[in-house]
């Protein structure tokens, strides 16, 4: 039997619906879920984003940072490794590019220096995939570190919003990467943290399996309803009738926004250095 398939208690498979916290998230919109994971070609996108070249420098620097002989792996080489590793898509121009890779690179070096070099985590950048429920998960977690009691999910953040003790309890992706790893590395496994990287927070929750149950329930519920609505679809209804459009701010930041007449309507145009701008650039 496929791994994607379970038995049900009558004893046929019942397929499950393979997928990742990112695609589950992305049917906060339909249509946006429809253009990312059905319509092909794919719809044209915007531009890149700038704090989205931040976010995936700085993640490349600190997994990198990790494969170096450990006497290197010293605050100022992972400032080394987001200068090796810079991109520029999504900025205005050059000035701006090289003073957010220097402040990129001190985020780095600056949570670096709490971190020590010899302990070396389970995984970094560690893919796991498990059947929750009637979910065939897979994800990839930025960090797994052994502690002596368990193993814990780190989650690293760029964004300059902050963070708060709630975005740790609420996070399903966080949630759903604890169940994936307990059955991939065979460990027990509660506790999440994000790791704020421009001011050092790091903020944690203590899954029980109350809680975790609850995100799974939710976790089942989008997947019946992103499976029932791509049947309806291929059985030949509008699109744009079972994958409707859920217009609001977030559809200025929506890559698909050039693609979308009424996102367009509902929101106002960005440069692609926006969310820079936000922290007074």
């Amino acid at each position: 039997m496929s791994s994607a398939d379970q038995l049900t208690l009558g004893g046929m498979p019942t397929r499950l619906f393979s997928c990742t916290p990112s695609r589950l998230a992305a049917f906060d919109c339909p249509r946006r879920y429809r253009f990312t994971y059905l319509d092909r070609p794919t719809p044209p996108k915007g531009p890149a984003w700038a704090h989205n070249t931040v976010g995936a420098v700085a993640h490349l620097a600190l997994a990198t940072w990790w494969n170096e002989p450990l006497a290197q792996r010293t605050p100022q080489r992972g400032a080394e490794l987001v200068e090796r590793s810079w991109g520029r898509a999504g900025f205005r121009d050059e000035a701006q590019s090289t003073r957010h890779r220097r402040i990129t690179a001190g985020w780095v070096r600056q949570y670096l220096e709490d971190v020590d070099p010899a302990h070396e985590p389970l995984g970094v950048e560690r893919t796991v995939g498990a059947p929750v429920g009637h979910l065939a998960l897979s994800g990839r977690i930025d960090r797994i570190d052994e502690r002596p009691a368990e193993i814990v999910i780190v989650d690293y953040k760029t964004g300059r919003r902050g963070i708060g003790a709630d975005d740790a309890r609420t996070s399903q992706a966080l949630a759903l990467y604890v169940l994936a790893a307990r059955r991939s590395l065979r460990r027990d496994c509660h506790r999440v943290e994000l790791h704020h990287l421009p001011t050092g927070d790091v903020v944690a929750f203590e899954h029980t399996e109350e809680t975790l149950a609850r995100h799974v329930a939710r976790a089942e519920a989008t997947a019946d309803d992103i499976q029932a609505a791509t049947d309806t679809m291929e059985s030949g209804a509008d699109p744009d009738d079972v994958f409707p459009v859920a217009t609001g701010p977030g559809c200025s930041w929506c890559d698909f926004r050039p693609s979308c007449p009424e996102g367009r309507a509902a929101s106002s145009q960005l440069d692609p250095w926006a969310a820079l701008a936000e922290a007074g650039e």
